[in-house]
């Protein structure tokens, strides 16, 4: 596959970690500012006012700090890669949540194979450790990338069995804060042959909520997704939900309804996953996908280039769409129609809530008040 892509500059790559570093400003909002303002220098000037308008104020990340980030990243080894970058992941660009700068480690050609997630139970049974391994590393043979989230249990069977194809680590924190830390050994023979990637930032401890967001970035990174082992609630059903939410093909793995590890699987495949029993039924299923290639949404603008911007909601108009929002999810669509504004100004005011900490982005397209 050509890579594709426009390279940032040194100053423009700083800009773009300061913005979405800012508090409040994540990946969709993050592109509304630059399809806005053209380029993010301009979107970081433009920041206090915005929040103002919402309701709040804005502390926008230090340019230091931002510097400081990328020598951490060139003292381990890594790069940050843009959004739209030719080095940037393909299948993760295809997402409308996609992270606009990530931190890569390691052999980057691994993001060229055609890629396939395999998860499941940190907690994992002997058998469900084996057949992960296995199918790990007879995916890894047929030419596909592993990608799993270097957690305890199927995980780590999933990443040892395709050291020597190619897999690919997402971690939850920075590169510098390996969870679990017993596995910065497994992750430096990982390194050998393939990839590590976060979107968080250096010295980034991860806590329990950066966990969901991680596995979106597993998900979206692959072709499909395998769930090994999950129980009844677990991260690995979040990344099959969020799977299917990306377009992503959803594989399960079936087990003994005695072993409630076992129960979420076997609830997946209720739901119409597909079933697994070995490579043969995912390369079946992805080889027609992988024929069509990926869909990617509207090419970002070119760094910093000038845009036409979006006429400024009026103070009715503002007030009509903040009134019409509560705590309960919205579609942004809904918003539009009910407040009989143009799409344009509703996401302006929906912009200004969210970088003055007063909106809550949910999946789907939905918004609500910031509880």
């Amino acid at each position: 596959m050509a890579k594709q892509g426009v390279s940032l500059s040194d100053r423009q790559r700083i800009d773009w970690l300061r913005l979405i570093r800012t508090p409040n400003v994540g990946p969709r909002s993050f592109r509304e500012l630059i399809n806005r303002y053209g380029g993010a220098r301009a979107a970081l000037d433009a920041l206090p006012g915005l929040a103002r308008r919402g309701g709040g104020a804005v502390t926008i990340y230090p340019q230091a700090d931002a510097e400081r980030e990328i020598h951490a990243a060139k003292a381990c080894g890594a790069r940050f890669v843009a959004l739209g970058e030719p080095d940037y992941p393909p299948w993760l660009q295809a997402l409308d949540d996609a992270p606009p700068v990530i931190a890569i480690r390691g052999v980057e050609e691994v993001f060229a194979r055609p890629p396939v997630a395999i998860v499941g139970s940190r907690n994992a049974s002997a058998v469900g450790l084996k057949f992960a391994e296995r199918i790990a590393n007879d995916l890894g043979r047929a030419g596909f990338a592993i990608v799993s989230g270097l957690a305890r249990g199927i995980d780590a069977a999933a990443h040892r069995g395709s050291l020597a194809s190619g897999t690919v680590a997402v971690l939850a924190g920075g590169h510098d804060r390996i969870y679990p830390a017993e596995h910065v050994g497994l992750l430096e023979q990982i390194l050998g042959h393939g990839a590590a990637i976060s979107e968080m930032p250096f010295g980034w401890e991860p806590r329990a909520r950066d966990f969901p967001r991680r596995n979106r970035l597993i998900s979206g990174l692959a072709a499909g997704v395998v769930i090994v082992e999950a129980a009844k609630r677990s991260g690995s059903l979040i990344t099959a939900r969020l799977a299917g939410e990306q377009g992503r093909e959803v594989f399960a793995v079936p087990g003994s309804p005695l072993d409630p590890r076992s129960e979420g699987t076997n609830g997946l495949l209720k739901q119409g996953a597909t079933l697994v029993t070995d490579a043969g039924d995912i390369i079946d299923a992805l080889e027609p996908i992988l024929g069509r290639g990926i869909e990617t949404p509207a090419r970002e603008p070119s760094p910093d280039a000038p845009q036409p911007l979006s006429p400024e909601p009026g103070d009715d108009e503002r007030r009509r769409i903040v009134d019409l929002l509560g705590p309960t999810p919205v579609a942004i669509d809904d918003l539009v129609r009910l407040s009989q504004s143009s799409a344009a100004i509703v996401r302006t005011v929906l912009l200004e809530l969210e970088l003055a900490g007063r909106l809550d982005r949910h999946g789907g397209g939905l918004v609500s008040l910031a509880s």
